[in-house]
């Protein structure tokens, strides 16, 4: 519990993004799949994603799978493996051959049996070969970019390109990195693949750069990303999802509480407040909210200090006027979870990370999105694609593999109504009280 500062402070720095959606990408009823390489599949960003959506929009009836694999590119390399010998030769008739089976091959064993109503597709870093920019790849890229839209729009989908974000490497100057410039032109490509499909577009390249350079003028050994070069850590993907979900059309109000102790009246908007009292010591009303706050992983905490994450993705507010000046204690359901004084109140305070059991609900929530995750990969990978060596084989390892199926199936669907019954938010009691 500490003394924080106020929103006007918190709103203060801004970036900027590719593609700011004029609505929101998903919708109720949507099933969202998370198409990519390795970085898709360490399930950090696509996890916050993910949880941004549950808790945002309680009532809506969503599935996410994520289908990312290491190594993959926009070829669908790990899925069809294709001759990139004759990929990167081959132009005009032959390389559309060459993509269309590739893709055809990947998207109909693991994306389109999800029946996808929004897929996002982020490829490019193992694309690019970590060199210099080469055209012939480059080719290949954008077509087999181009085939996974016009394929599964035909299916259905809404698509979002997501590029990926730089390579971090520990150099003062990470946008000189040959590399790095090279997934500049990818992304820039991207763009123009996006356009001409009619896909939609986000650009996380840039972002995580300005962030990476305004870190490194501060200190040339600062490591935004936490994880390795290519692959960030918790922080590091949090920074991703905050940019994607702004490219995404995600919007920061969740609920805010604005309390006249003067005037002993309340408005509200995104929740409702009854049982308002205003005593000489304070106020206390019961709050209930339409949603919950974004909740942040701990491990990625880091990552608030860098970018207004929580500006930007969650105002969970509460504004107090009319206290005599002094120092004040908030507390929810009894609790005290932050401390703070009458002139931060009056001005609105943050409370999506110090909301006690509003907190903390939301954080189970995120740990939810994990275990589902967890599990679900397990199926795909661990159990639906394992090859069995040969003498292994038969008709017992496949009923085998069947019932193993179904009991994954049946846990997965068990973790997500789970997650349905505890994104909905509860009535809380708040008090703000002066300080002892």
């Amino acid at each position: 519990m500490t003394l924080r500062r106020p929103l006007l402070a918190l709103a203060a720095f801004a970036a900027t993004f590719g593609a700011i959606a004029a609505d929101f990408a998903f919708r109720d009823g949507d099933r969202v799949v998370f198409l990519g390489d390795s970085i898709t599949e360490q399930r950090l960003y696509t996890t916050y994603v993910e949880a941004y959506v549950l808790t945002r929009h309680p009532d809506w009836s969503l599935t996410f799978r994520n289908v990312g694999w290491g190594g993959d590119t926009a070829w669908l390399r790990q899925r069809a493996h294709p001759d990139e010998g004759r990929l990167f030769a081959a132009e005009g008739e032959a390389l559309d051959g060459i993509v269309t089976n590739a893709v055809a091959r990947g998207l109909g064993r693991d994306v389109l049996p999800h029946r996808p109503t929004v897929v996002t597709v982020k490829f490019g870093m193992n694309d690019h070969s970590y060199q210099k920019f080469r055209p012939d790849i480059f080719r290949a890229y954008a077509r087999s970019q181009a085939e996974i839209s016009r394929q599964l729009q035909a299916a259905g989908a809404r698509v979002t390109f997501l590029t990926p974000q730089p390579i971090e490497e520990r150099r003062a100057d990470p946008d000189k990195d040959d590399r790095n410039l090279s997934l500049r032109q990818f992304s820039d490509g991207l763009k123009d693949v996006a356009a001409k499909t009619g896909a939609g577009f986000v650009d996380q390249f840039q972002p995580f750069m300005d962030l990476m350079l305004t870190a490194r003028a501060k200190d040339p050994k600062a490591f935004i990303g936490g994880g390795d070069a290519v692959h960030p850590g918790p922080s590091g993907q949090l920074l991703m999802a905050w940019a994607v979900l702004k490219g995404l059309g995600a919007t920061a109000p969740v609920s805010a509480v604005s309390v006249d102790a003067a005037g002993s009246k309340s408005s509200a908007e995104g929740c409702t407040v009854s049982n308002l009292k205003v005593s000489a010591d304070g106020v206390s009303f019961d709050r209930l909210d339409a949603a919950l706050p974004f909740p942040v992983d701990d491990r990625a905490v880091p990552a608030l200090g860098l970018a207004p994450v929580l500006a930007d993705l969650s105002r969970y507010t509460l504004t107090v006027t009319g206290l005599p000046e002094g120092d004040y204690e908030v507390g929810v359901d009894g609790e005290t979870t932050l401390k703070t004084n009458s002139k931060a109140l009056a001005e609105g305070v943050d409370l999506t990370r110090d909301a006690g059991a509003v907190t903390r609900q939301a954080q189970d929530v995120l740990k939810g999105v994990f275990r589902k995750n967890d599990v679900y990969f397990e199926r795909w990978r661990g159990v639906q694609l394992y090859n069995f060596p040969g003498w292994a084989k038969g008709p017992e390892a496949e009923t085998r593999r069947a019932a193993e199926l179904q009991r994954l199936d049946t846990e997965v669907a068990n973790l997500e109504k789970r997650l349905d019954e505890s994104r909905k938010p509860r009535s809380h009691t708040f008090t703000v009280r002066k300080a002892k």
